[in-house]
């Protein structure tokens, strides 16, 4: 998995590119929490993530939690259809905040 960060005002973008899985979990999660230290706002900008498995959902839900336990937040962008019907079979959309855009995310928590 490929993680390319750039900011967009005073917010954290996170593109994502691979799938997010058992093997690709822990590094993911390392960066994302490590992005979200102090309340800092992020997206994870997933437009390139073909494939989430349940340790994938796992981090996000760790990152989501993260972000608001310290004052942050936290937001999914552009999930592919695929992705996106695992976050809404599991539930995870109503829990996440979801975006069809990067910019719509980023504006949701600029």
């Amino acid at each position: 998995m490929d993680i390319t960060e750039t900011t967009s005002g005073s917010v954290r973008v996170a593109a994502l590119k691979g799938r997010l899985d058992t093997a690709t979990a822990p590094a993911v999660e390392t960066r994302l929490l490590a992005l979200l230290e102090g309340g800092g706002r992020l997206v994870a900008d997933m437009a390139e993530v073909h494939y989430v498995s349940s340790a994938g959902l796992r981090v996000l839900l760790k990152a989501a939690k993260q972000a608001k336990a310290g004052g942050g937040a936290f937001a999914v962008a552009s999930p592919q259809a695929p992705v996106r019907e695992v976050l809404e079979i599991s539930g995870f959309d109503k829990i996440l905040a979801i975006h069809p855009s990067r910019d719509a995310a980023v504006a949701g928590l600029g």
